[in-house]
């Protein structure tokens, strides 16, 4: 599979909480924690498992900065 993405690092599956459309998925990328919001379609379609090590590759559409 091709991307246009460029910025890519490992993690592993922590939690996948599926919905009837969307699913939400945690990765433990140490010492950090990542979601992403995928399709439940798309989810089924990957077959992702807790504990499974991933490639999460990283391609932003928007930056929005908040006020601190």
């Amino acid at each position: 599979m091709q991307y246009g993405a460029r910025n890519a690092v490992s993690g592993q599956v922590k939690s996948v909480k599926k919905g009837d459309v969307m699913s939400l998925i945690w990765f433990d990328v140490s010492p950090c924690e990542m979601a992403a919001v995928v399709t439940t379609e798309s989810l089924e379609e990957l077959d992702l498992q807790v504990g499974e090590n991933v490639r999460l590759v990283v391609k932003a559409v928007h930056v929005l900065p908040v006020k601190e």
